[in-house]
């Protein structure tokens, strides 16, 4: 994406545009007679900055903003909150919890949507005004503003269902503005808008600048994602031809569509790849002096994975661990028990993604760890470890050990005996009951159920995982993330074209599109029939932590309280059926509407 400096004067119109939503404001007057008419018709490169600001959003509060990660991924079957809390983060991960998610939470993202879609209506207009050579060059440059629009919709849809959709600057305040359908958002805008951006925008290699293969990868997406809303699956085929010509131009060499698909799993998020991953259909990178005011809110999905390995105090944290991997602490997401068991194979054995997409052994990064007598009781040592026992720097700390790790049954048998902690799968995991374990039951000293003291230690997402960092201010812990974060993955529309497949055709060739992405990861294939639950599964496996499983529920109508409650009771037992399919509009907006906005917001809240 462009990375030039945004022109605070087009905030202007736009907040006028979007019918009086609350964002940034600016008290300035315009002394130097500037005009937009002027910026876009002096040259090209005045329409581009005036582009640039399609943007904003972006920057500002979706992919790679931290709490973005939590509006799509949390509140899922495969996710639960950090040592399973019942207090924080609840309105992500917990659907607001016995209260309901409050009315503002999605405050600032209806904004930078909104301001967005502002901003590429300015573009799309100006665009003809701007003195471009020819329209193949106007056409190839506006299709940013498209695809960028399509991009804040298909996130506004998703999150709170029909909405206003304005697609020209408005110039004067609708106090009762009305909701257009979802379906026929996608209808009228998303899908046409990619359509367009698929048609001019360039092929190019640059990941972080929207391409011909970027839009032709969403618009896949958007073609499926329609059959939330329309039981016809009327453009189910057509998510499937989009998905197959991106797929035979991967097959073939990619020459058309420099689309590309790594041979082996290890290299998609191999940091050595990632500024030009030839893997993602887009990326999104921050920049030293960016827009952000707070210079470390960059790409921090890597700190919300950790789990608290500081609990055990042969850990600690210190401001180096940043640039080192594996060390950071105390992150947001804990898998659910169903996102683990989901890599268990057929044959027993585990899916090699997961232990290629989960951090699960740590070693001491103190110079010197002892055993107390309080540190024996709290993690129930056998008398075999002593107060004089230690563990130094380098040694083992943290192994974390899944039922099927071929060298389970010898590791679970002496597990209290050992002076590191082997953090057994079943002392965290309730199996009968899908859950997290609160409580554990202390049998070698002071015998107790006590609260589980292996609770902050889990699995922890490694896929974010960066070592390039910008020290903003290391006294004050804050550090940005230079690193790109990937939307879309080529390995992505191969899930696309099976679950189109199944819609479209009864599942032909399906189980061949998910079996290329098993066999690339170096998991057993798929032999059984193929449904939308296997490649709701297969997505989670490759995807899981990628920002779409929020949405991939709402496609597959599993965003229910039954199938939430079966797969992930934790999350599950505060879903509420015909309320939180989508999310609250935003009270700072509906204030400012007749009737307060009643009208406007969604049932339930």
């Amino acid at each position: 994406m462009k990375l030039q400096k945004f022109i605070k004067i087009l905030l202007i119109p736009v907040l006028i545009g979007t019918g009086g939503l609350s964002s940034c404001t600016l008290e300035e007057e315009n002394l130097s007679g500037f005009t937009l008419d002027a910026l876009a018709s002096s040259s090209v490169d005045g329409y581009k900055k005036l582009l640039n600001n399609c943007y904003f959003g972006m920057e500002r509060q979706l992919y790679g903003f931290n709490q973005w990660m939590m509006f799509s991924e949390a509140g899922t079957d495969i996710w639960t909150n950090a040592k399973n809390s019942p207090t924080s983060n609840i309105n992500f991960f917990k659907w607001g919890g016995t209260s309901n998610i409050p009315t503002n939470t999605l405050n600032t993202v209806w904004n930078v949507c909104y301001d967005g879609i502002g901003y590429c209506n300015l573009a799309i207009k100006y665009a003809e005004m701007a003195p471009f050579k020819t329209a193949e060059e106007k056409n190839a440059t506006v299709a940013q503003a498209y695809f960028m629009r399509a991009m804040y919709y298909y996130n506004l849809v998703e999150h709170f269902g029909g909405v206003t959709a304005p697609t020209q600057p408005i110039a004067t305040v609708n106090t009762r503005p009305e909701r257009i359908t979802s379906l026929e958002i996608y209808k009228t805008i998303i899908i046409p808008d990619l359509e367009f951006a698929s048609k001019w925008l360039p092929t190019t290699s640059v990941i972080t600048i929207p391409s011909k293969k970027s839009a032709m990868g969403f618009l896949a997406r958007a073609y499926l994602q329609t059959v939330e809303y329309d039981d016809s699956k009327a453009f189910a085929p057509k998510a499937l031809e989009v998905a197959k010509t991106l797929i035979d131009d991967c097959e073939s060499g990619g020459g058309q569509y420099n689309t590309y698909m790594y041979p082996t799993f290890d290299e998609v998020f191999l940091e050595t790849n990632n500024l030009q991953n030839k893997e993602a259909l887009w990326a999104h990178r921050f920049v030293v002096g960016g827009v952000s005011n707070n210079g470390w809110v960059m790409n921090m999905n890597n700190e919300l994975f950790y789990c608290a390995v500081t609990d055990f105090p042969a850990m600690k944290f210190t401001l180096e661990d940043y640039t080192t991997w594996g060390r950071r602490s105390s992150g947001s997401f804990m898998p659910s028990q169903y996102l683990l068991d989901l890599f268990v194979q057929s044959n027993g054995t585990l899916d090699p993604r997961y232990h290629k997409s989960f951090q699960t052994t740590w070693t001491v990064n103190r110079p010197s760890f002892t055993w107390s007598d309080a540190n024996l009781r709290t993690f129930d040592r056998s008398s075999t470890v002593k107060n004089t026992d230690n563990v130094v720097a380098g040694n083992t700390s943290i192994d974390f050990i899944h039922p099927n790790d071929t060298d389970y049954v010898t590791k679970v048998a002496t597990k209290l005996n050992q002076k590191h902690l082997v953090v057994d799968y079943n002392d965290v995991y309730d199996v009968a009951n899908k859950t997290v374990k609160m409580t554990y039951n202390r049998i070698n000293r002071e015998p107790a159920t006590v609260t589980n003291p292996f609770l902050g230690f889990y699995p922890s997402l490694i896929k974010h995982n960066s070592s390039n960092y910008y020290v903003n201010n290391a006294t004050s812990n804050r550090y940005g993330n230079l690193n790109a974060t990937f939307m879309m993955r080529m390995s992505e529309v191969y899930l696309i074209a099976a679950e189109a497949a199944i819609y479209a055709n009864g599942g032909t060739n399906a189980i061949t599109y998910i079996n290329k992405v098993r066999t690339r990861a170096g998991a057993s294939p798929l032999t059984s029939s193929v449904t939308v639950q296997t490649v709701l599964d297969e997505r989670a496996r490759e995807l899981c932590g990628e920002y779409v499983r929020y949405y991939d529920l709402k496609r597959t109508k599993k965003l229910s309280k039954t199938y939430l409650s079966d797969t992930n009771p934790d999350v599950g037992q505060f879903f509420r059926n015909g309320i939180n399919e989508v999310k609250p509009i935003p009270s700072s907006f509906l204030n400012a509407l007749q009737e307060g906005g009643t009208y406007y917001q969604n049932p339930g809240y």
